[in-house]
Order: structure tokens, then C-alpha cells, then sequence
């Protein structure tokens, strides 16, 4: 019985700190926008279109398809200037720039 007890109790704090970890992600989420265009080389979030599967995946600086996390309202005001004196900005949805060849 106690063997029972104890297997019962892991699984409950295992859903636990599951469900916890869900929520924190979700609220985090909620104040935040994926921003496309803006992730140097290999600094992306998550899944940068084809040829990447997650984060750090993306192949060039500024890869249009590859987003990063920003603050919700932030991404179509960004402005980053290149090295070459380019302007670019941030998209709420992927582009078709900069993308690895």
C-alpha cells in the first residue's frame, strides 16, 4: 500500500508542476508577439520555416521566415539598420526576405 501511496503522489506532483509550467508559458505568451525578420543567424525562437526545426536554426541574420519572441505591440515598430545601411522591419508574418539559399 504504501508503495501505491507513493507512486500516487509522484504522479500528482509531476501533473502539477506540468500544469504550472503550461501556465507560466501561456501568461508569458499573452504579453508576447512573434515577430518575423528581426532573429540574427542561429538566434531565432522557434521553428524558421523550411530548411529549420527550432530554435537557433535560422542560417542568415534577419531571415524573414525565422521569428523571434518580442513584446506584444513592439514588432511592426522595430527598425534595424544593417551593416550596409539597409532598413528593415519587423513583420507579424513570415517574409520572403533574406532567406537561406
Amino acid at each position: 500500500m504504501m508503495k501505491f501511496n507513493s507512486m500516487a503522489l509522484g504522479a500528482a506532483l509531476v501533473s502539477a508542476l506540468t500544469l504550472t509550467a503550461a501556465n507560466g508559458v501561456q501568461a508569458q505568451s499573452a504579453n508576447m508577439e512573434k515577430c518575423f525578420g528581426v532573429a540574427m543567424a542561429g538566434k531565432n525562437d522557434c521553428a524558421a520555416g523550411p530548411g529549420t526545426t527550432c530554435a537557433g536554426t535560422s542560417k542568415v541574420d534577419y531571415q524573414g521566415n525565422a521569428w523571434k519572441l518580442v513584446p506584444k505591440g513592439t514588432c511592426e515598430s522595430m527598425v534595424i539598420k544593417t551593416s550596409d545601411g539597409k532598413e528593415l522591419k519587423g513583420s507579424l508574418s513570415a517574409l520572403n526576405r533574406n532567406l537561406p539559399s
